[in-house]
């Protein structure tokens, strides 16, 4: 559906993308991620036709981007780009216009966004009256009303409350389930470990890491982290080590890697003679991967 090839954009003597490559398939949702300056906003403009880029190809469908491609295109920004006063359906038939869709079309596809987004019975309410679940489903709406090919959520749920976002990922799901092509920024890790097929770990302008959670998973080799509270911390360091543990760091957090999964008492029984005043276990994650990748430059 999108293939990008040695992409690159400077502005001045700064490099923001260094030979990207990116491929998404059809119907899959795909998770772009990086630090902020990472080069995500750029590429989605580029993708776009907003920006010009210095060298590298671009193609949806086996087609380079163009004019001829905009239509193909769906755009959901991290800001609602919705006028206030205006109701959904005027919001949606503006939007629609300007892609130049004709009144009947217009009519139906408003129409068919709205209930994409489960807001057909607030067509007519104006949008500042709406909650800001609501406000974002319609900007979702927005960018499906001409019925692009690939649609692009850059951090859809960002600033939402958790009942909200459960809402925004049940309605990326059913769209997904419809057959629509996703490309999702986000730094919510768990939002992308719940959605996407398939993660780019994009670090100054190259994606770095690549691939399914369990592909991606292959990069820490273990099978469970724990977590310890000790105050010795120094001696419960060079304790895993001599275990063939790896220790990490997460804020404040002395993590250690486990190479095999163990019972409780065999992790207590390990730290002997070290005072421990907590143990946690937990499953290797995406926000583990993300920090093992961006700061110890892992690759897949």
């Amino acid at each position: 559906m999108l293939n990008i090839k040695n992409l690159t954009k400077s502005y001045g003597k700064r490099r923001i993308l260094q030979d990207l490559n990116l491929h998404i398939k059809p119907g899959e949702i795909y998770g772009l991620l990086g630090p902020n300056g990472a080069g995500k906003t750029t590429t989605i403009n580029i993708i776009c036709n907003l920006l010009q880029a210095d060298s590298g190809t671009i193609e949806i469908n086996d087609r380079p981007i163009s004019q001829a491609t905009k239509s193909w295109l769906g755009v959901a920004p991290q800001e609602n780009l919705l006028y206030k006063t205006l109701s959904c359906q005027e919001n949606l038939n503006f939007y629609a216009q300007i892609y130049g869709l004709t009144s009947k079309e217009r009519r139906q596809k408003v129409k068919t966004s709205l209930a994409a987004v489960n807001l057909l019975d607030r067509a007519k309410t104006p949008v500042e009256n709406l909650s800001g679940g609501m406000k974002r489903r319609v900007n979702i709406a927005v960018a499906l009303v001409h019925q692009p090919k690939l649609l692009i959520l850059d951090e859809p749920t960002t600033g939402l409350d958790i009942e909200t976002r459960y809402e925004i990922w049940e309605l990326i799901q059913n769209l997904k389930k419809q057959g629509m092509t996703i490309l999702l920024t986000t730094h919510l890790l768990d939002e992308a470990q719940r959605l996407c097929q398939r993660i780019g770990i994009l670090k100054e302008g190259k994606i770095i890491s690549e691939g399914s959670l369990e592909e991606l998973r292959k990069l820490i080799p273990a099978k469970e982290i724990i977590l310890i509270e000790t105050e010795k911390e120094e001696e419960a360091i060079v304790r895993g080590s001599e275990l063939g543990f790896t220790h990490r760091r997460y804020g404040s957090d002395l993590a250690f890697w486990l190479p095999k999964h163990l019972e409780l008492k065999e992790i207590i029984a390990a730290f002997d003679d070290i005072p421990l005043d907590s143990i946690a276990r937990k499953s290797v994650d995406l926000e583990h991967i993300y920090i093992e990748v961006t700061q110890n430059n892992h690759k897949i």
